[in-house]
């Protein structure tokens, strides 16, 4: 649990769950959030130890931000916020799933999710080429 510059962010995650984790650059975990009761994929953000406590203490979602450097609960500035219902771990232990209660946009583009303005490959169980779609 280091930020980029190498620096140890202090952390209140319970010791039995942050030894359970295989961070990756900077101390990050990838966190997927997804709709509770749909499926619907809604965004990757960053974890590190200090966001997961905060994640599964508050019922909020905490990410590190990269680029700020600084913690984030979504919805703090922008009114859509994620209220968690779950939190889960991969079998590899790099990769958090946290199941949500999505209030307005996900994304920070405004859309409801990350995932809907770029598609790469569309129904892919058609037959049809990617490219011919």
């Amino acid at each position: 649990m280091t930020s980029t510059t190498g620096t140890p962010r202090p952390s209140s995650l319970d010791p039995e769950i942050a030894a359970r984790l295989k961070r990756g650059t900077g101390g990050l975990l990838p966190a997927i959030a997804q709709q509770y009761d749909t499926g619907e994929v809604l965004m990757l953000g960053w974890m590190d130890d200090e966001a997961l406590h905060r994640t599964l203490t508050t019922g909020r979602c905490t990410y590190w931000s990269r680029s700020r450097q600084e913690y984030w609960v979504k919805g703090d500035t922008s009114g859509h916020f994620q209220w968690v219902k779950s939190v889960a771990l991969d079998c590899d232990a790099d990769t958090l799933l946290v199941k949500v209660d999505q209030v307005g946009a996900a994304c920070h583009t405004g859309a409801r999710t990350c995932f809907d303005e770029d598609v790469l490959l569309k129904d892919a169980d058609s037959g049809v080429p990617a490219s011919d779609q």
